[in-house]
């Protein structure tokens, strides 16, 4: 491949190995920081957070360096960020002190489901009792997704290898657009779930800058699906045209990937700004209210 570019192009693909490969440098050593300063309750869920955008840029490279393994590349970044979408749930819930202190602190408090990405404009729908059932159902919101999706990702490998699954061939009788429809109610399914416990606890943990945290993820997902679904749309339509020797789909891909290593190196050097902090943990509620009390006392 490198023989068959040009000055600027070896510059351009030596430039953004160059950004993946600081991108790894600067998760490996967030990971160790994180692994030794972390408790052992947060350490490996706040890792697989960290490692999203520097596992989406390396796939991305070697897709760019290796045409042919572009599908492979994506497949394998869209099961491990469908991995990372749970683990950032159980985050929300560790940083409240876990599970059981996050009922105590939310008693009788009750959950707004009127949010996106599936249920922004249903300002009807009633608000939902916190409860331990409440939290298993968003748990399995996004738990769904880390399943289903590597299994969707699988069978559509299987018939890829039989040359029965075309990704750019969405004609109702193909099986691509109905396995990218179902895996598109998976996502939206899962990140309705993430929503949903952050619209309730981004006021109690803003002192863990869970509101950048959040953006930042929110960032992966709208860069990794959208951002990649609008340029391999604008690829397929002919849109994005041809330079020979490559295609309008294969630029397209080449566009998307190298947008991904820029975008993905610069998350994954301001991850390290937000996560690398240190937190107090949050006070159980009993000892909040004695604070309170004991402030009041004293004239």
């Amino acid at each position: 491949l490198s023989a068959g570019l040009d000055l600027p192009g070896r510059f351009l693909f030596a430039t953004l190995t160059l950004m993946t490969l600081i991108a790894i440098l600067v998760f490996i050593e967030e990971a160790v920081y994180i692994y030794r300063k972390t408790p052992s309750s947060k350490r490996s869920i706040i890792i697989w957070i960290n490692a999203a955008a520097p596992v989406i840029s390396t796939t991305s490279c070697i897709g760019m360096w290796i045409p042919r393994s572009t599908m492979f590349t994506d497949f394998t970044a869209a099961i491990f960020f469908a991995i990372v979408i749970h683990k950032f749930l159980l985050m929300m819930i560790k940083e409240c002190g876990g599970q059981k202190l996050l009922l105590r602190r939310f008693e009788n408090g009750r959950f707004t489901i009127s949010t996106g990405p599936c249920c922004c404009c249903c300002l009807c729908l009633p608000r939902v009792p916190i409860t331990r059932q409440t939290l298993f159902w968003l748990k399995v919101g996004t738990f769904q997704f880390a399943v289903f999706r590597p299994v969707l990702i699988f069978l559509s490998i299987v018939l890829w290898s039989n040359g029965n699954y075309v990704l750019y061939n969405l004609s109702p009788k193909g099986p691509a657009l109905w396995i990218s429809f179902f895996m598109g109610v998976l996502t939206l399914i899962a990140l309705w779930a993430v929503a949903i416990m952050f619209r309730n606890v981004r006021i109690l943990l803003t002192c863990k800058n869970i509101i950048p945290k959040f953006a930042l993820y929110q960032f992966i997902v709208i860069l990794n699906h959208l951002q990649t679904a609008i340029i391999n749309v604008l690829a397929t339509q002919r849109i994005i045209p041809c330079a020979p020797p490559l295609s309008s789909t294969a630029r397209g891909s080449y566009i998307s990937q190298q947008l991904l290593i820029m975008e993905m190196f610069l998350i994954t050097v301001i991850s390290r700004v937000f996560y690398r902090r240190k937190y107090h943990d949050l006070e159980p509620p009993e000892c909040m209210d004695e604070e309170a009390g004991d402030k009041k006392q004293t004239p």
